[in-house]
C-alpha cells in the first residue's frame, strides 16, 4: 500500500493585526527567506506570484515552514482564511516550487564582532520572531550601529519598534560592548 504524506495547513495570528502566519507542515524554505511588499517585487517565489493574484493579498513573506500574509484593509481574516488555507495545501501537496534556487549568493568577511551579532540574533531574537511569523536579518555594522531588516508580520506592525529598541537593542548593548545602538532599515 502507497504511503500518503498529507500537507497540514494552520492559520495562526500575529502581533500585527493585518498579517497572518500560515503554518505548513513540512519545510518549504529551509535556511532562507524571501519579503515581498507588492507583486512587482517577486522575483524567483512562483508562490508568491500566485498569492498575490488574490485581490487582498499585499504581502507575502516565505520562510523555513510558513508563509506570512498581509491583506488589504478592507477584507476580514475569517473570510479569507479558508481560501487560502486549501491553496497553500493544494499548492504544496501538488509539489509546485516555492522558490527558485538563487545563483547569486557571496560570502562576505566577517569581524569577530558581526560574528557575535550574527549568532545572538541567529540563537536569541530570531527564534521568538520567527513565532510571531516575521524575521529578522542582519543588514550590517557599522560606527557601534547594527542595522537590520523586517521582514513579514513585523514590517509595519506597531509592536515592532518596541522589540527593537527594548529588546534587541538591550541584549546586543549588554552582551557585544562595541555596539552603541541598533536600528531598522525599511525592507
Amino acid at each position: 500500500m502507497e504511503s500518503i504524506d498529507l500537507v497540514n495547513v494552520y492559520a495562526e495570528a500575529t502581533p500585527n493585526p493585518g498579517s497572518m502566519k500560515f503554518v505548513i507542515n513540512r519545510m518549504i524554505c529551509p535556511n532562507e527567506s524571501v519579503d515581498f511588499r507588492k507583486a512587482e517585487e517577486v522575483k524567483s517565489s512562483p508562490l508568491a506570484t500566485s498569492l498575490f493574484e488574490y485581490p487582498y493579498v499585499k504581502g507575502i513573506f516565505i520562510m523555513n515552514n510558513f508563509i506570512t500574509v498581509t491583506k488589504a484593509e478592507d477584507h476580514e481574516w475569517v473570510d479569507i482564511i479558508p481560501e487560502l488555507r486549501q491553496f497553500l495545501k493544494d499548492y504544496i501537496e501538488a509539489g509546485k516550487v516555492v522558490l527558485e534556487k538563487r545563483t547569486d549568493l557571496t560570502e562576505e568577511e566577517e569581524t569577530e564582532v558581526i560574528t557575535k551579532i550574527r549568532k545572538l540574533l541567529d540563537d536569541h531574537v530570531r527564534p521568538a520572531v520567527e513565532m510571531d511569523g516575521g524575521a529578522i536579518d542582519f543588514k550590517k555594522f557599522e560606527h557601534g550601529v547594527v542595522t537590520v531588516t523586517m521582514k513579514g508580520s513585523c514590517s509595519g506592525c506597531p509592536s515592532s519598534t518596541l522589540t527593537l529598541k527594548a529588546g534587541i537593542e538591550n541584549l546586543l548593548k549588554r552582551m557585544v560592548p562595541e555596539v552603541e545602538a541598533v536600528e531598522a532599515e525599511a525592507v
